[in-house]
């Protein structure tokens, strides 16, 4: 009889058991580089959360993480493995970068408004053609993503080398938009309530990415939608014999992705940097996947792992300070170790919490 573990095993205790041996391997090479595990932590924790700056760098990085790991869930809702996080943020951040450029004197609220939907449509175009030649023409997203990142890093710097540099420099790099095109900063709105935070890039692209889990949570389980979407990611056979289209829900599916992952643009072009660079999508898409994983498709573990991975880059950046044989790319390695656990070995723990914690699964009643 079919098994399964409870809720707080599956989306508790076995991502925190893979997180506890990522940092266990992580502590055995701080030791071996002569360091003492305690004071990394206590050194990471700190320049994570230690003061108002680090929290708002903390989550600034952490609000990317949210839109790039509810990609890639949503993706695996349809049991689709979308890699191209990095191209549709890019894409998904010209579409903004040319509205601040062409569009940045309208009034805030639409120029704003018109960047949002523009971030998420171009994303959207980009997540579309692999869902559709994979639907309509059997080629494997995997493959197809990886390709589109490369052609869509292309694209950016072709623009960014010619058409779309500031006129006068060499600098590979937009005008600086207009400040109406610039997305509140987050001090600067709790400043006004009277609540003092420390300063940092931290705007209200985290807001918009709360409200995209809200909304990918009602979407994927209170919509006939979403139901269609998982039906194929368990079962295209049981999907056709319902009566759902495999290739329609591929290619919508992949639509959503990217244009989830084409918003998080906004948290850089508009947020940050005011103007497109090259670049910022700075692997964002990729530690994704590790986010999806991690949260188990659920928006709020989502949100815990995105955050976790926020604190890495950010805390990571007080310890290769503070500890030089600790350096950034020993952060790096620390961070590909919880990829590694939640990923790769993800699967280590649970043999043995199934024969301690599993139950029958009950059938679905028709």
């Amino acid at each position: 009889m079919p098994t399964k573990l409870p809720p707080w095993v599956n989306y508790g205790l076995l991502p925190l058991m893979n997180l506890g041996m990522a940092f266990l391997v992580a502590g055995l090479i701080v030791v071996i580089l002569g360091e003492s595990p305690k004071a990394a932590v206590d050194l990471l924790v700190y320049g994570a959360f230690g003061y108002g700056e680090a929290v708002g760098y903390t989550l600034f990085y952490t609000t990317n993480f949210i839109f790039t790991g509810l990609a890639v869930a949503l993706a695996f809702q349809c049991g689709l493995f979308n890699i191209g996080g990095e191209g549709q943020a890019y894409i998904g951040g010209l579409g903004v970068g040319l509205v601040g450029i062409y569009l940045g004197h309208w009034p805030p609220p639409i120029g704003i408004m018109i960047g949002i939907m523009a971030a998420a449509l171009f994303g959207g175009i980009w997540g579309f053609i692999p869902g559709w030649l994979q639907a309509r023409r059997g080629s494997h997203t995997v493959i197809t993503t990886i390709m589109l990142n490369f052609i869509a890093a292309s694209i950016m710097t072709y623009l960014l080398v010619n058409p779309l540099r500031r006129a006068g420099q060499q600098i590979p790099e937009s005008v600086t938009f207009d400040q109406r095109m610039w997305l509140p900063q987050l001090h600067e709105l709790f400043g006004g309530l009277g609540l003092v935070i420390g300063r940092s890039p931290l705007n209200a692209s985290l807001l918009i990415a709360l409200v995209c889990c809200l909304l990918y949570w009602l979407f994927v389980w209170k919509t006939r939608a979403g139901y269609a979407m998982r039906v194929v990611g368990k079962s295209e056979p049981a999907a056709v014999y319902g009566g759902i289209s495999p290739a329609k829900q591929i290619m919508i599916a992949m639509t959503l992705s990217g244009a989830l992952a084409g918003m998080m643009s906004l948290n850089e072009v508009l947020g940050a940097q005011h103007r497109l660079t090259l670049g910022f999508t700075g692997g964002y898409g990729f530690v994704g996947i590790a986010v999806a994983l991690m949260g188990r498709g659920h928006p709020v573990g989502i949100i815990l792992a995105a955050l976790l991975f926020g604190a890495l880059y950010q805390g990571g950046s007080e310890l290769a300070f503070d500890m030089p044989r600790i350096n950034r790319d020993m952060v790096v390695v620390i961070q590909g170790l919880v990829i590694l656990f939640a990923g790769a070995l993800e699967h280590m723990f649970r043999p043995w919490l199934e024969a301690r914690f599993a139950r029958p699964a009950v059938p679905a009643v028709a």
